[in-house]
């Protein structure tokens, strides 16, 4: 890659990285359901109609809308605002390359090899380690909601594989215009019309800020630039970035909120990170196994060009899914 663009790549990992951090101060705000739906209407608006029309069918814009935004924002945003900081809530979040692959061994009769079983295996000790802290210290409604999402967003994930959309730009600006109405009708219905009204009279500069970078430095922003790297570089060189974002996100929260990060909490993030790392390396044919095995064997033919890598939407990427964060 070149410095231009390993410096983007970086850039985009400490947007979404933040992102977290600027989540609770917009929960701050709003109520959760509320905030998740005002997210996507000012990404979609006025975006929507610079755009150009939706590259792939709207089945899929309304599958993944439904997924990834009504239920993985939705639970993700309920999960914080319940007490999940939102260091951990980065870091946690890391586990839908698990749940990716296992719904797509599932869906799509995708077969793991050795090394992406340990690394499965290795996440979940992870998440187990922070369980294990939350259940001493934090609320476990809010941790197992942020596991949820994750579970949501390895759906969408494989969902979007499914859709194979051409430009993640357009196809993230359109799948946002999909979530809004339900999310208002969700907030309504169990936050309350007065609770919503007092956060809107009460909207302040502050408020605004925290929705303008969540929907335009996070989403449009964030997306816009990580497809056009996934345009001009493999997957496997571009994704691996996508391991800052917990970094940056237990970073900015410890420095902007002052959430400790305990030795346990650690031991979570190198045991998630490592097994998530794992989990995404390239499976190694067979044949070249055998063939390290023999020096004698002929070399195996040039393989064929890979096809161009096809993003995905979610809020932040694993290596295995180029998926996105918050």
């Amino acid at each position: 890659m070149r410095p231009v663009h390993i410096v983007l790549a970086v850039l985009v990992t400490a947007v979404w990285g933040v992102n977290f951090t600027v989540v609770e101060v917009g929960l701050g705000h709003f109520p959760p359901l509320l905030f998740s739906a005002l997210r996507f209407l000012v990404a979609a608006l006025p975006a929507v109609f610079f755009v150009g029309r939706p590259k792939v069918g709207w089945k899929w814009l309304v599958a993944v809308g439904l997924v990834l935004g009504v239920a993985k924002f939705g639970l993700l945003f309920t999960g914080m605002n319940e007490g999940m900081p939102a260091g951990l809530s980065s870091l946690v979040l890391q586990i839908q390359a698990v749940f990716t692959a296992v719904v797509a061994m599932v869906a799509l009769g995708e077969r793991p090899g050795r090394t992406r079983l340990l690394g499965m295996l290795v996440a979940l000790a992870g998440i187990a380690v922070a369980a294990v802290g939350e259940g001493a210290s934090g609320p476990l409604l809010g941790f197992a909601l942020t596991v949820a999402a994750a579970a949501c967003w390895g759906v969408s994930n494989v969902l979007t594989r499914k859709a194979a959309p051409p430009d993640a730009l357009n196809f993230m600006v359109w799948v946002s215009t999909v979530p809004i109405l339900p999310l208002i009708g969700l907030s309504l219905l169990f936050e309350g019309p007065g609770r919503d009204a007092a956060a809107l009279r009460s909207f302040d500069w502050s408020g605004a800020g925290a929705l303008v970078y969540v929907a335009w430095g996070s989403t449009v922003f964030g997306f816009g630039a990580w497809g056009y790297l996934l345009r001009h570089h493999p997957a496997s060189s571009v994704a691996p970035f996508s391991l800052l974002v917990p970094v940056f996100g237990m970073s900015s929260a410890a420095l902007f909120l002052g959430e400790p990060v305990s030795p346990l909490r650690w031991c979570a993030a190198v045991l998630l990170v490592g097994g998530v790392a794992l989990t995404s390396l390239p499976r190694i044919p067979g044949f070249l196994t055998r063939r390290a095995a023999r020096p004698d064997a002929p070399a195996p033919p040039s393989a064929a060009p890979a096809a161009p890598p096809r993003p995905d939407t979610t809020a932040s990427r694993t290596p295995s899914t180029a998926s996105r964060p918050a």
